[in-house]
C-alpha cells in the first residue's frame, strides 16, 4: 500500500513537474494536456484521474512559493530595493508566474489564485517592518500593485521603455515608492495629496 501511495505521489509530482513547463513556455491557451501527458509518459486519462481538468491542473502548477526574503534581517532603508530586486528576478526566470499573471488578465479564478498568493505571501513578508503591523494587507495591496504593475508592462504589454530597463533601473525607480507603502507613516485621509508641499 506504501508503494502504491509514493508511485501516485511521484506520478502527481511528475505530471506537475511537465505541466509547469509547457505552461510557462506556452501559455495556458497553448498548452494541452495530451503534450503533457506524452512528455510525461502517461496516458492523457491518467492526467484527468489526478487533476479533474485542464483549469485544476493548471492552478496546481501555479501554486507558487514567492520565496521572499526575511525582511526583519534587511536594514530599513534596503527593503523596497531588496523585494524589487527579489521580484524583477523572479518575473525574469519562472515563466510559471508570468503564466499566471498572463492569464489572471482574463480568467477571475486565475485573478483570484495570484491575488491569494500576493494577499497571503506578502502581507505576511512585510508585517514586521510595518509601523502597525495591522495594516500589513493594506500595505502589502499597494505594494502587490507597483510589483504587478512594472510586470504587466514590462512582459505582458511589453512596453518598450520598461522592457528597454535593466534591472538596476527599475529597482532605482520603484524602491523608494515600496519604501515608502511599507514602512513610512500612514497616510492622513483628509489630506489632500495635491496640496502636499505646496504653499
Amino acid at each position: 500500500m506504501a508503494d502504491t501511495r509514493r508511485s501516485g505521489a511521484e506520478t502527481r509530482e511528475r505530471i506537475l513537474a511537465v505541466a509547469r513547463e509547457h505552461f510557462a513556455r506556452q501559455g495556458f491557451d497553448r498548452t494541452t494536456i495530451r503534450a503533457i501527458a506524452s512528455e510525461a509518459q502517461i496516458d492523457p486519462s491518467m492526467v484527468m484521474r489526478y487533476f479533474g481538468s485542464k483549469e485544476e491542473l493548471f492552478t496546481a502548477a501555479a501554486a507558487i512559493d514567492l520565496a521572499l526574503p526575511d525582511l526583519t534581517e534587511i536594514p530599513r532603508d534596503e527593503v523596497g530595493r531588496t523585494l524589487v530586486t527579489h521580484f524583477v528576478r523572479m518575473w525574469d526566470s519562472d515563466g510559471t508566474l508570468m503564466a499566471l499573471l498572463r492569464r489572471a488578465a482574463s480568467d477571475p479564478a486565475a485573478a483570484e489564485q495570484m491575488r491569494s498568493i500576493f494577499a497571503a505571501q506578502v502581507a505576511r513578508a512585510v508585517a514586521p517592518v510595518s509601523p502597525d503591523p495591522s495594516q500589513a494587507p493594506r500595505r502589502a495591496a499597494l505594494a502587490a500593485s507597483q510589483l504587478l504593475g512594472i510586470a504587466l508592462g514590462r512582459y505582458v504589454l511589453v512596453l518598450p521603455p520598461i522592457v528597454d530597463m535593466d534591472i538596476d533601473e527599475i529597482v532605482a525607480w520603484v524602491a523608494p515608492t515600496i519604501d515608502r507603502y511599507l514602512t513610512a507613516e500612514s497616510a492622513q485621509p483628509d489630506q489632500d495629496p495635491g496640496r502636499v508641499g505646496s504653499s
